[in-house]
């Protein structure tokens, strides 16, 4: 077996600059070549092109390029753990943040060593996971060669379905399941996981509110898996846009199926939207969700408890925006309203409750 980095003009490479190569060439170990070639049974592999960094610079996800098996390439991503504070985004470069993101690529490992899908919500195969030390390494399938090459800033109607559809299969197929070695509650803004993001924020009756909104969630008497960053770009379509593969699985965890229709409507619709088209997409989700089933649920308590709790979701996700970048665009009209009528409602709960 041997192993090359390859440098050309092909398109393929382009994004391979000086950089990316001095880190693949020190990084990449013998034994992290060996894993890949072992769990692709190739003969020898290419170093492609960077398809991302990590988030906060934990690391990159490669596609590496097989000769001598069945499969043309496999993703890698390569999670290194910095031995120092790395810059962040929105300038959260606390333990708690590094700690997060450590458990988070942890869960993810774990997710693709002991879970798996269906047809109906796909992910990529997992071929291999490792960790060294520091450092993770996750060989995956790559989807692009698996038929699902397109990756959408923006969409049309038949493409959120696609998405929202990927949701219920998803959701319906773990309903009940304990999420064993996950999250025991998904999603990377959930309360109990920011108290940072919680202390900073400027808006005092929602911060009061924080714990109750997220304690009515956590109650809910129908429970599945989470896919926990179900946003826009998480979603890998196909060439027609009708189908659709998910990936980034480092926040998976237990909850109410809420939290990712909410996050992924919020991703790709901007208030105006949401006001005008988030009442048909969930009875599009609960359609689908309802086919997705088994008999043995009772769907009509199900859809009853999961749409009293969609301003719930809502709000909680903007709790946490309010407290990480609140100037950012998703803090808008429709957020706010949601956030408003959720407070009246626990208001109006604590009265009666008197």
């Amino acid at each position: 077996m041997k192993w090359a980095v390859c440098i050309s003009a092909d398109p393929l490479f382009t994004d391979i600059n000086n950089c990316l190569l001095s880190s693949l060439l020190l990084r990449m170990k013998q034994e992290y070549q060996d894993l890949i070639l072992q769990a692709s049974s190739a003969e020898s592999l290419q170093i492609g092109a960077k398809i991302q960094t990590l988030w906060s610079g934990y690391g990159q996800i490669v596609r590496v390029h097989l000769q001598g098996c069945d499969r043309p390439s496999v993703v890698v991503k390569h999670v290194m753990f910095p031995q120092e504070s790395k810059h962040h985004p929105g300038g959260w470069n606390t333990d708690i943040s590094h700690q997060r993101k450590v458990r988070s690529y942890q869960v993810e490992t774990h997710w693709y060593q002991n879970y798996s899908t269906n047809e109906h919500c796909r992910i990529p195969e997992c071929l291999a996971a490792q960790s060294y030390g520091d450092e993770q390494l996750i060989v995956l399938e790559d989807l692009d060669a698996a038929g699902f090459p397109e990756r959408r800033s923006s969409v049309r109607d038949a493409e959120i379905k696609a998405c929202l559809r990927w949701l219920a299969n998803f959701h319906g197929l773990f309903l009940d399941v304990s999420p064993q070695g996950l999250w025991p509650v998904g999603t990377y803004w959930h309360l109990e996981t920011r108290p940072d993001e919680l202390e900073a924020m400027g808006d005092q009756k929602l911060k009061a509110a924080a714990g109750e909104i997220d304690a009515v969630l956590n109650r809910c008497r129908f429970k599945t898996i989470l896919h926990g960053d179900a946003k826009l770009a998480n979603f890998c379509f196909s060439k027609d846009g009708t189908h659709v593969a998910a990936v980034d699985f480092q926040y998976v965890g237990g909850g109410c199926g809420m939290k990712d229709v909410i996050y992924f409507l919020g991703s790709c619709m901007d208030e105006r939207a949401c006001e005008k088209k988030v009442p048909s997409y969930l009875d599009f989700y609960f359609s689908e969700l309802r086919s997705a089933m088994s008999e043995r649920v009772n769907f009509t308590e199900l859809e009853e408890e999961w749409r009293g709790l969609f301003a719930f979701a809502w709000t909680d996700f903007h709790r946490f925006l309010l407290g990480w970048m609140p100037g950012h665009h998703k803090v808008n009209k429709y957020s706010k309203r949601l956030a408003q009528d959720v407070l009246r409602k626990l208001s109006q709960s604590s009265d009666r409750g008197k």
